[in-house]
């Protein structure tokens, strides 16, 4: 365990966009090398990436056995403002979902008749276990808007908020969504996001107090949105089932905006840098989560850019990054008494 295990139940994960992949084709390492460079960097799992990219439903499951990894979740986008889009959408979560209940049906039945759960190490103490804290969360999120994707983060221009007369169908669309994932058994969460229409912490409020979704929480994307983290724990804690670590500068956010760059251009200028070089008080923050009594998974993020396989000081640079990471965050929690 990560903490000590007779005062917090959390694990730690990765995640793809830490090496730059936000599609299924064309990352930087095949699955097996990504759930390795994980693995031996000190994590307990990752978040799935785009749906494909570390295996099917079929597969999944025993390439995160053959690591050691559980699936903290993943990403599933939905247009919630357009009725016809929703619908449509609604076949990638089925999808989604068909990933994630196949990796929780191979934890609920690891162990349970001495052949699939009994392994050496922490794989079968940690990866394949049936504790509903560690199942795989679906992340809803609603995809970019052009207009907020091109000046992300504070100041935000309420011009470009989903209008009043509209938050009631959009809330229920993501509703609908949620009920579809507990039909499935899973628990999921909605992530906030600098660029979309649920950004801002008013945002998210908003959408809170619309449905009973549970929230993912983005510590670097509130942070550049204007929030606090550990304000933002303090007063949503009942709805966080997700913790997404990541750092953030708000000095960089403002000279891109100043230049009039965009999202992109605020991953590719170091918006997200690695943990302990931005604004973050990660003592604090991982704090306030156990005194919130939250459990479960912790996925550390570090959005950077895409890159290509032959791009070697990249990829070299994104493993040394994501080790640096998971150092950090474990010097967090002695920081914070927590280990």
């Amino acid at each position: 365990m990560t903490a000590r295990a007779d005062s917090w139940a959390v694990r730690v994960a990765s995640a793809p966009v830490n090496f730059g992949v936000y599609r299924a084709g064309g990352a930087p390492l095949r699955p097996g090398e990504m759930l390795a460079t994980m693995r031996e960097a000190g994590y307990d799992g990752t978040d799935s990436g785009p749906i494909g990219y570390l295996g099917t439903a079929r597969s999944l499951p025993a390439h995160l056995a053959e690591h050691g990894l559980g699936l903290a979740g993943g990403w599933v986008d939905l247009r919630y403002g357009d009725p016809d889009g929703f619908r449509e959408d609604l076949a990638t979560l089925d999808a989604a979902l068909d990933v994630f209940a196949a990796v929780r049906d191979a934890m609920c039945g690891a162990g349970s008749d001495g052949s699939g759960g009994e392994r050496d190490g922490r794989a079968a103490g940690e990866a394949w276990t049936a504790d509903p804290r560690f199942a795989p969360r679906p992340t809803l999120a609603c995809p970019d808007r052009p207009e907020r994707f091109a000046r992300p983060g504070m100041p935000p221009d309420t011009r470009l908020s989903l209008p009043d007369g509209d938050w009631p169908a959009y809330a229920a669309r993501v509703g609908q969504a949620a009920a579809r994932c507990r039909d499935r058994g899973l628990e999921p969460v909605f992530h906030h996001h600098l660029g979309t229409d649920v950004e801002t912490p008013e945002e998210i409020e908003r959408l809170l107090g619309l449905t009973d979704v549970s929230l993912c929480l983005d510590t670097g994307h509130l942070w550049l949105a204007g929030g606090n983290p550990v304000a933002a724990i303090r007063e949503w804690s009942p709805r966080i089932r997700q913790v997404h670590v990541k750092d953030a500068s708000r000095d960089i956010l403002a000279r891109v905006r100043a230049r009039g760059g965009d999202l992109w251009d605020l991953v590719a200028a170091g918006g997200f840098p690695p943990l302990g070089r931005g604004d973050l008080d990660l003592p604090a923050v991982l704090a306030e989560l156990r005194r919130s009594g939250y459990e479960g998974w912790i996925v550390v993020e570090q959005d950077v850019p895409a890159f290509r396989a032959a791009d070697a000081e990249a990829l070299d640079r994104a493993v040394a990054d994501q080790r640096a990471n998971r150092a950090a965050f474990g010097e967090a929690l002695r920081a914070a008494g927590l280990a």
